[in-house]
Parts: C-alpha cells; sequence; structure tokens
C-alpha cells in the first residue's frame, strides 16, 4: 500500500478546519477559547458559508478571533457586538452573521445590547464564553462569577449581599420573544464537543432560514484566573459550574 492510498480522503479521521489560519494563538494553554474557535471553523466550513459569514469580535481574551478564523470580521467597541451584529445582518441578510463575547463583554458592560437585540429576534447568534471570571484582565469578579467564588476582587469570595447574584443570560434570553434557540453546552470531554459543535450549526442554520436569535453559552474554564491546571479546572466546572449553569437546550422553537 502507497502512502496516497492511505491518506485518501476516504480513510481521513481528522484534520484541522481550512479556515483556521495558520497562526499561534494567544490563549493560555488549556483554555476553551481554542476549542469553541474549531467549532465555529468547522460548521461555517460545514454550511459552506466560508465566502457569507461575518464574525463580530468583543473586548475581551477573544478579542484578536479575527487573526483565527479566516472570515469577515469586525471589532465592536466594549459590549456593542450585537448591535454591530444587528446593523450587518440587516445590510447583509443574506450573511451568516455571529458574535462571539464573554461574561465581561456580554453580561457586563453589553448586557443592554444583548437583551434588546435577542427580544428584537434579529437574526443573529450570540456565542457566549461563560469562565465565571475576567481572564484577560487580572482575574476580577464577573456577572457571572459564583457565591463564594473567589477572585482578585472578591478575595473571599463573592457575597450576594454585597455583590449580587450570577447571572444567568440564557434563561433570560429564553423568555425573549425573539430568541428561537437558547441553549447552554461546553467543551470539557470529546461528548460535550459534539453537542457544542451540533448546537452552533443548529443556530446557524436558525438564523439563516430568519427564524430569529440564538444564544449558544459555552460553559468554560479559566485555569490561568482560577490558579489551577486544566485538568483540574475543567473538574472544578463540572464540579461546581454545572449545578447552577446546568446544561441543555432551554428553548428551541426552531421546528415551528
Amino acid at each position: 500500500m502507497e502512502k496516497n492510498d492511505i491518506i485518501s480522503p476516504e480513510n481521513l479521521v481528522y484534520k484541522k478546519p481550512t479556515l483556521m489560519n495558520e497562526v499561534p494563538m494567544h490563549y493560555c494553554p488549556g483554555c476553551s477559547h481554542g476549542v469553541v474557535h474549531k467549532l465555529v471553523a468547522e460548521v461555517i466550513e460545514d454550511m459552506g458559508m466560508e465566502e457569507k459569514s461575518v464574525g463580530v469580535s468583543p473586548v475581551g481574551c477573544a478579542v484578536f478571533a479575527y487573526r483565527y478564523i479566516d472570515v469577515d470580521w469586525q471589532e465592536a467597541a466594549h459590549g456593542r457586538a450585537p448591535a454591530v451584529a444587528t446593523a450587518v445582518k440587516r445590510l447583509w441578510p443574506d450573511r451568516l452573521v455571529f458574535t462571539y463575547q464573554g461574561d465581561g463583554d456580554l453580561g457586563c458592560i453589553g448586557t443592554a445590547e444583548t437583551i434588546h437585540a435577542l427580544n428584537r429576534g434579529e437574526n443573529i447568534t450570540i456565542i457566549f464564553i461563560n469562565n465565571a471570571i475576567y481572564g484577560m484582565t487580572g482575574g476580577q469578579m464577573a456577572p457571572t462569577t459564583l457565591v463564594g467564588q473567589k477572585t482578585a476582587t472578591c478575595p473571599y469570595g463573592r457575597d450576594p449581599q454585597l455583590h449580587g447574584y450570577p447571572l444567568k443570560m440564557p434563561e433570560i434570553a429564553a423568555l425573549l420573544e425573539g430568541t428561537c434557540f437558547v441553549t447552554r453546552q461546553s467543551v470539557n470531554t470529546v461528548g460535550h464537543i459534539a453537542k457544542a459543535k451540533k448546537a452552533i450549526r443548529k443556530a446557524f442554520e436558525a438564523n439563516m432560514a430568519g427564524k430569529g436569535s440564538c444564544l449558544v453559552e459555552i460553559t468554560s474554564t479559566c485555569n490561568s484566573g482560577w490558579k489551577m491546571p486544566p485538568a483540574k479546572a475543567n473538574e472544578w466546572m463540572e464540579e461546581h459550574m454545572f449545578p447552577y449553569y446546568p446544561q441543555g437546550d432551554l428553548k428551541d422553537t426552531t421546528k415551528e
């Protein structure tokens, strides 16, 4: 058997998505962002939307997302990605438009833009990375930081009497008339990665069919901010984050 026989298409087990640029990522080792980037690139490629996709990158750890996935991008001011995506989609209705945001960008400074874009039923997908901390700026408390979780700005743990309660954005989004698909997934195991990819594809397809807004939360780790090795961070997420942020679909009207 020749080498070319072995590497023939029918024997392909895995390949790097062609939309992923040959650029070293700036993310910390063990970060969930790289996996989610790969899933987004794979789904766009699978849908044949390479030339008709527009991403909107945030302010936060994923601020350089446009370096890694070879589609058109816009960079938004802090928290304003859904507003920018709204404009792009309305001007270019045949484009696949998505935002990629963290918990600070989406759930703090961008709460108003997020809720109103979803409530209007804009045909965009918001991909929401929830790692319960501000990873880029030094590990401060985020809107999604768990009660009792220690960060640089709540070193004794989040106290709801002082800091309020962790924000559950998908639960809020599921109540809005404009949303058609709201889900919470993760990428800590092979099974979870497969489910997350299916969720992203369902959201993108719903947008292209004009069915309304979609929110895909990816419950994630920040081993640097949490000060844990990557494997330990995954265990901590399963033990502490999953009970408060349960995995699965919260709303799905895409078949109606």
